[in-house]
């Protein structure tokens, strides 16, 4: 893509936008960036941009701005069917995502890795295998560094394993990833995707430029990944935590296998993973079978599980005060990751949940709620929702994080456990689900100190 003396647009200012706006103007477009937000709330991206030459418009998307680009870049939060950019691709104008973008620049070879819940514990988990196995790796995409972000350092021998979500695979054209995993399906985003079918259709086009030499890695436990194993050309590897597979990686008498053709291996056993709950088992499933298809040694696979720490805000442990253990499960923004957490526990939860609905259904929780949790303290926007559709459960209503902290603190004894797995996003009275998950850190060490 010869980009000198392009016109481009960049729509929306996270942290993919600005990385795109930069990477553009580097290498010689003509580059505006448009967002809805004001330029107080934009006041750290702007300087920046202005000094490189950028032409900045916040509090709006101006239409003008959108006629006569030869290229538009959208940021992953900014829906693919809004008029102005419906208006655009009618004029002819092309446009994509950050990662199609990224995806003209990179060379060496993809590990794209998607689902409705694990993506992060996985695609980190999978650069370490693979850095461990001696491939020089990226890791990038969805997870926190701009796909782009990873051009000028990636070279034809690098392996760039990317998170991505069904928002970028929207716009993708030529994304072509060497292995495309697909860790489960379910609803999720429904706000945008408006439909479940879409959702999929959306997470589908990871293999959509796979060829036969290519692989596709499925979870043989779900069965919309089943059924997706018909819309790729990829050779299929499967992972099972349930049955055996006839090509990837399950477990069998607590081992983790790993088989491709006629060759079987035992990569370690399932006790050794330091992951807590049933579904980071899933998670290391894939991610094996991601490093062995890349040509990592058994030895190295097994070194990297062994030594990996839980990613922040993923189940993760904060504290035991007064013999109530607390744990930060905030990047758990829909239902089913609310499930595996609540997975993760035998009984006695409290249990934080709400924000920002993201159109789910909460009563498929009724069920757990009734055999696990003592408490459920709901916060923010969807707090009216979800006690509506919950039952078998005594409900709080905290409004706020801090007061939920507090109130599950007041009631829960030694040996309860209290879990924020709010299955919403975090939007409506946070940034992100990291600011989220930070606080609520920070409140459980206050209570320490109390």
């Amino acid at each position: 893509m010869d980009l000198a003396n392009k016109r481009v647009l960049v729509v929306g200012l996270g942290k993919s936008g600005v990385a795109s706006a930069l990477f553009l103007k580097e290498h010689g477009a003509q580059v505006t960036v448009s967002d809805t937000k004001s330029g107080n709330e934009l006041r750290n991206e702007i300087p920046v941009l202005l000094d490189h030459g950028i032409t900045v418009e916040t509090g709006g998307h101006g239409e003008r701005t959108f006629r006569g680009q030869d290229l538009i870049v959208v940021s992953p939060g900014v829906p693919v069917d809004a008029p102005l950019l419906v208006q655009a691709r009618s004029q002819g104008e092309p446009v994509i995502g950050e990662v199609e973008l990224a995806a003209q620049f990179l060379p060496g070879r993809i590990v794209a890795i998607t689902g409705s819940n694990g993506k992060t514990t996985t695609t980190t988990l999978a650069g370490e295998i693979l850095t461990a196995g001696g491939l020089p790796t990226l890791v990038g995409g969805n997870i926190g560094t701009p796909a782009i972000s990873l051009a000028g350092r990636a070279t034809v021998q690098s392996v760039i394993v990317l998170e991505v979500s069904s928002f970028q695979l929207e716009t993708i054209q030529t994304f072509h990833p060497k292995i495309a995993v697909v860790l489960n399906v379910t609803p999720d985003h429904l706000d945008r995707h408006r439909t479940l079918e879409k959702y999929i259709d959306a997470k589908a086009r990871i293999f959509e430029n796979q060829r036969g030499d290519d692989f596709a890695v499925l979870n043989a436990d779900d069965p919309t990944c089943v059924s997706l194993a018909r819309r790729t050309r990829a050779k299929v590897f499967w992972f099972s935590r349930q049955k055996e597979v006839q090509e990837g990686a399950w477990v069998r008498e607590g081992a983790i296998l790993f088989r491709n053709v006629d060759r079987q291996h035992e990569i370690m056993l399932a006790s050794e993973i330091p992951l807590k709950g049933a579904h980071n088992l899933e998670n290391v499933l894939a991610a094996v079978c991601a490093g062995a298809l890349m040509g990592c040694a058994a030895e190295k696979i097994r070194q990297a599980v062994h030594e990996f720490k839980a990613v922040e805000h993923r189940l993760e442990f904060v504290a035991t005060i007064r013999g109530v253990d607390y744990y930060n499960d905030s990047k758990a923004t829909n239902v089913d990751a609310t499930i595996k957490a609540l997975e993760s526990f035998p009984a006695n939860i409290h249990l934080i949940l709400g924000g920002k609905d993201k159109g789910s259904d909460y009563s498929v929780l009724n069920d757990l709620l009734k055999k696990r949790v003592k408490h459920v303290y709901t916060i923010g926007a969807a707090a009216a929702k979800i006690k509506s559709q919950i039952k078998n459960v005594e409900v709080v209503h905290a409004e706020t994080l801090d007061n939920a902290v507090r109130k599950a603190a007041a009631a829960a004894t030694a040996g309860d456990v209290v879990l924020l797995a709010p299955a919403c996003a975090s939007f409506d009275q946070f940034k992100s689900y990291e600011e989220r998950g930070k606080l609520f850190k920070e409140m459980v060490r206050n209570l320490a100190n109390a």
